[in-house]
């Protein structure tokens, strides 16, 4: 199991979730207002920045390499949809919403 941390523009909470779950389903989960519309990593509207265990998450999908510049994953932007937790820890997301 995995504690996430997520973070919206007025609220914060922690949820525990299983091995597998995407970071947008543990926003959800954790009634946490991120926006979203497509869930496959086409809108980015998901778009999140991991502040801490990114080493708890999968790889970048093709999806998020086809939305996304390659320095936005240097500085630990995501796509929650896309992005699974893979191992058991704790991890920290702030929703950084891209609209373009």
């Amino acid at each position: 199991m995995a504690d996430i941390k997520v973070r919206g523009r007025e609220r914060e909470a922690t949820v525990t979730v299983p091995v597998g779950t995407t970071l947008l389903e543990a926003a959800i989960q954790a009634k946490v207002d991120w926006a979203y519309s497509c869930t496959r990593g086409t809108c980015a509207r998901c778009r999140c920045q991991i502040v801490s265990g990114y080493d708890n998450l999968g790889d970048v999908t093709d999806a998020e390499w086809n939305r996304m510049e390659e320095d936005e994953f240097h500085q630990g932007y995501r796509l929650a949809c896309q992005t699974t937790v893979v191992k058991d820890g704790q991890v920290e997301a702030i929703h950084k919403p891209y609209f373009g």
